[in-house]
């Protein structure tokens, strides 16, 4: 084991070590955002008949091939046919039938006017009126053919495709009223640390309130994971290693904070170590450097640094990708966009350093990032108030106001591409 690896080898380790949960099938609305795990196929065609996409008057084209403003096509209106119904009639030369919005277009019609440009010449428009066209029509024009969007048997969703809102929508219009998915990771969220109290107590002199546990589970849940805040742990070997053991025996995946560097109570490393095996132990990146990842009992264990910045960067960059993976999903980097430095950036570390951004366009419409001023790794304010990391490379150069940086967009999915 390496003594320090670059966040594309830990990203790539912790992937290697986790797969797709196994599949569950859930109703067709509680998989929005999920991740399709087999094919799913339409039971009919959609649409299944040739409709009218809109309210007008169902005539054959080649009767108004002729029509004009100075010459209009008169037709009898002889029925009308509402979304629902079927007008199985025949309809004879120098005759329409009115039709509203998702009707059966007539048989013996080719094409649908809209009723807005067709002129009433005697009556209301409807059956027994008489109108006039002024100007010809297309065949099939206004009509939605049957089968348009898909046949009966073809495949509508892929699998491995993220189904949207509209996804939703399709699927149920194609009989589709379950979904085989990929389980949603049951993760563990342990805080380790004897000065950690409950986010309800008011902490007394020498305690703090247990913040991390609150904003990691928030992270699992944005994966689409299932988190689970277990007890608030001591510093002490045993009552870590009795409560990653168990958690390991549970759940799919265990984050812990705290306790992840080298001081004389930071236990998470030999705890692996002696529960399983024990994989890195640090990143090249700040916040966050102390990343220890290992599998006990078959379950990946992570356990994240005890600042707030540095567990919350730790989980993004690493554990996101790997719960998005054991769902199914087939992306796991969040969009990057270059934007010009606000102000001048000083690089005093040769890490890789995720700066806590804003990003916005100016008046020319070029992206600008501006770094929050306190970067500390202890605060969540300044990740609430951001919407990027700008990420200053390995080394040591320093950037100037106005040079270009990669920004990592934390407000928009792995599935778009920028």
């Amino acid at each position: 084991m390496k003594e320090m690896i670059s966040l594309e080898e830990a990203r790539e380790l912790v992937l290697a070590n986790v797969e797709p949960l196994p599949q569950e099938t859930v109703p067709v609305l509680e998989a929005v955002g999920r991740v399709a795990a087999e094919d799913l196929r339409s039971d009919i065609d959609i649409a299944p008949f040739a409709h009218s996409a809109m309210d007008g008057f169902a005539v054959r084209a080649a009767e108004l091939a002729a029509a004009s403003a100075e010459a209009p096509v008169e037709m009898d209106v002889i029925a009308e046919v509402a979304a629902g119904d079927v007008y199985e009639g025949s309809i004879g030369e120098g005759q329409c039938v009115r039709i509203m919005t998702g009707a059966p277009v007539p048989d013996d019609a080719d094409a649908v006017v809209k009723y807005e440009i067709v002129d009433v010449v005697t009556g209301d428009g409807k059956p027994g009126s008489r109108v006039a066209f002024t100007a010809p029509v297309k065949e099939r024009n206004n009509v939605r053919e049957a089968g348009e969007e898909a046949k009966a048997g073809e495949v509508v969703v892929e699998a491995g495709e993220v189904i949207g809102s509209a996804g939703v929508g399709f699927l149920a219009g194609c009989g589709v009223v379950e979904v085989p998915t990929h389980r949603r990771p049951r993760v563990a969220i342990i805080s380790i640390g004897s000065e950690l109290v409950d986010p309800t107590e008011v902490p007394t002199p020498g305690k703090i309130r247990n913040s991390n546990s609150y904003a990691l589970a928030a992270c699992a849940q944005a994966a689409g994971a299932a988190p689970t805040i277990l007890p608030i742990v001591e510093d002490t070997l045993e009552a870590l290693a009795a409560a990653v053991s168990a958690a390991a025996c549970e759940y799919d995946f265990v984050v812990t904070s705290g306790g992840a560097s080298n001081g004389d109570f930071d236990f998470i490393k030999p705890v692996v170590e002696e529960l399983g095996e024990l994989l890195m132990t640090t990143v090249n990146m700040r916040p966050g450097k102390a990343q220890t990842f290992g599998v006990v009992q078959g379950t990946p264990v992570f356990g994240l640094p005890g600042n707030p910045a540095a567990a919350y960067v730790g989980f993004e960059m690493i554990i996101r990708p790997a719960l998005r993976k054991m769902q199914g999903y087939r992306h796991f980097t969040r969009p990057v966009v270059k934007a010009k430095l606000s102000r001048d950036v000083k690089k005093n570390d040769p890490r890789r350093i995720f700066l806590r951004s804003t990003l916005y366009k100016d008046d020319a419409g070029e992206y600008v990032v501006a770094p929050a001023k306190n970067q500390s790794s202890g605060l969540f304010g300044v990740i609430q108030r951001s919407n990027c990391m700008a990420i200053m490379p390995e080394g040591l150069e320093s950037r100037t106001a106005g040079s270009l940086i990669d920004c990592m967009l934390l407000d928009v999915s792995e599935e778009v591409s920028l």
